[in-house]
């Protein structure tokens, strides 16, 4: 873990990297509830699925999806010596369709024990819907940077950066949604930049 964040460290990107502790707390977290099939929606370097992957077991399953393979390759060599490469299904695509894809075949709805996203946050909402029938009932989906840089708390007229405002809108709508749904139960924590976890109740 510590040698794939000082590598991402040295990308240009590096600002869109899950924190460190956030990395921990979704490692313990997956052991916890003896996840063992998950889905991964945004994978950047790879440092959160790498700490999903070291919790999972030997057969263990992460279906990841990014938009950019290059990347994902930059952090595979560590993944790979770490001996947990085998587990990961990676599909260099946006998700969307992926997940569509997935639905439309009824032996995947409700097989998922946990899935995290860390995407593009104006699709949150699109990936809530569809996502909510592939967890199980029981399962979790984590949605990351839910407090946005502290954006979603902020005054309306505070000076933040470009692409925070940017994805600002989305993440209040995204918040205020998981708050009202009825089929999930939350949790959002204060780690790294805020993640939600959902409960799937029914």
């Amino acid at each position: 873990m510590k040698e794939l964040r000082e590598l991402t460290a040295k990308h240009p990107w590096n600002l869109m990297t899950t924190s460190a502790d956030e990395g921990q707390f979704l490692n313990l977290l997956l052991k916890l509830i003896n996840a063992k099939n998950t889905m991964e929606i945004g994978v950047y370097t790879g440092y959160s699925l790498l700490a999903t992957a070291l919790a999972l077991p030997h057969d263990g399953k992460i279906l990841a999806m990014d938009i950019n393979r290059e990347n994902y390759e930059l952090g595979l060599r560590v993944i790979q010596k770490a001996g947990v490469a085998h587990k990961i299904e990676f599909k260099e695509s946006p998700a969307m369709p992926v997940l569509d894809e997935l639905l439309q075949d009824e032996k995947n709805h409700g097989s998922y024990d946990f899935i995290f996203v860390d995407a593009d946050k104006d699709n949150y909402l699109n990936y809530h819907k569809r996502l909510i029938e592939l967890v199980k009932v029981g399962g979790l989906i984590g949605y990351d940077n839910t407090l946005w840089n502290g954006s979603v708390v902020a005054p309306a007229d505070a000076p933040l950066r470009k692409y925070v405002t940017y994805y600002r809108d989305s993440v209040m709508e995204l918040n205020k949604a998981l708050a009202v749904d009825p089929r999930i139960e939350i949790c959002m924590l204060p780690v790294g930049d805020g993640i939600t976890l959902c409960r799937r109740l029914r």
